[in-house]
């Protein structure tokens, strides 16, 4: 699987409160954006520690601000799947109502003090 930079919205993010994505996606610059044939991917990259769980939902708005966006995949995992490092978590199809912007948001419950994630857009997906 080849992976394109334009495409990662978090690169080995360390999450230990509830956050964006360290980089958004302008699917206008991207040119023809394929809906319905990427895959949204998340990797837990280094073990989480002390989180009862984290919630990602892939996002989507017409403003870089993200002031009004929908929720285009969600999913949440407990402490006991984000225990292990370099573990696949998700890669879920992206549904057609992709708008302009894209991002990730991760929502922590409990006192993370250790853990980051990967996350990327891709139409191949590698499920090691």
């Amino acid at each position: 699987m080849l992976l394109d930079q334009n495409t990662v919205l978090s690169d080995k993010q360390t999450i230990t409160t509830s956050a964006a994505s360290t980089h958004t996606i302008d699917a206008t610059a991207a040119g023809n954006v394929v809906p319905g044939g990427l895959f949204a991917v998340l990797r837990n990259e280094a073990a989480f520690a002390g989180a009862t769980s984290v919630a990602f939902s892939l996002q989507t708005s017409d403003q870089d601000s993200f002031a009004t966006l929908d929720t285009l995949v969600s999913a949440t995992f407990t402490a006991a799947q984000l225990a292990n490092a370099n573990q696949l978590l998700l890669a879920l199809p992206i549904p057609a109502k992709i708008k302009r912007y894209i991002r990730a948001y991760y929502t922590v419950t409990g006192t993370a003090t250790a853990g980051s994630v990967t996350c990327f857009l891709t139409d191949l997906v590698d499920q090691k």
